[in-house]
């Protein structure tokens, strides 16, 4: 194993937060009363095209606008750091991986996130939703990264937080690996048949032999 792939959000730094709140506040906005936190947690994940499309076509780029607007203007205050997260990769680099992070997020909002959690020096490469024409569970993104990477599906692993993570990683041939700390629940994510569930991302030290 020579290279890890990472979704961003819920699996390197814990957005759920304002994530959660910005799709309250948009659709609050447009929908008054009518959803709730539970409501939402399906929606976190998957892009927000697919999202918000899927309530309302004709409002969907109005409320995506809405949902970014909000997002960049809480960002910094609503994002926190999952434990084990930067000594992993601090180490992960300085063992020789190639590593990489795979998203449905755009490429600046990215950079801001890394930056915040001081996780930005540490990345080979960023593939985001504005670098593909298919987002996951669509292996694209991942077969786009290892190119960059100059890996092979079979020598790498994608770790993330979500289903569409596991399944990308599958369509793409490489081992998976879940996070325990996914907002939807370790059992949710384990129903999707991960080669690993990481209780902490120092876990993935151990599954890599360092």
């Amino acid at each position: 194993m020579t290279t890890i792939l990472f979704d961003l959000d819920g699996t390197l730094i814990n957005t759920n937060d304002l994530i959660i709140a910005t799709f309250l506040h948009t659709l609050e906005k447009y929908y008054p009363s009518k959803y709730k936190r539970e409501d939402v947690l399906p929606f976190i994940g998957p892009s927000l095209k697919d999202t918000f499309y899927g309530i309302d076509p004709q409002l969907a780029e109005e409320m995506i606008t809405e949902y970014r607007h909000f997002n960049l203007e809480n960002h910094d205050l609503l994002v926190k750091e999952y434990d084990g997260v930067l000594e992993t990769i601090k180490t992960l680099r300085e063992k020789g991986f190639k590593i990489g992070i795979v998203t449905t997020k755009l490429y600046e909002t990215v950079l801001r996130g890394l930056k915040v959690m001081k996780l930005d020096p540490y990345f080979d490469v960023i593939v985001a939703l504005d670098h593909v024409t298919k987002e996951k569970p669509d292996p694209e993104p991942i077969f786009k990264a290892l190119e960059q990477l100059d890996s092979k599906p079979e020598e790498a692993i994608m770790v993330g937080d979500n289903y569409h993570d596991i399944l990308a990683g599958k369509n793409a041939g490489t081992m998976t690996a879940g996070v325990a700390w996914t907002v939807k629940g370790q059992d949710y994510l384990a129903s999707f048949n991960p080669d690993y569930m990481l209780e902490n991302m120092a876990d993935l030290l151990t599954i890599l032999g360092v």
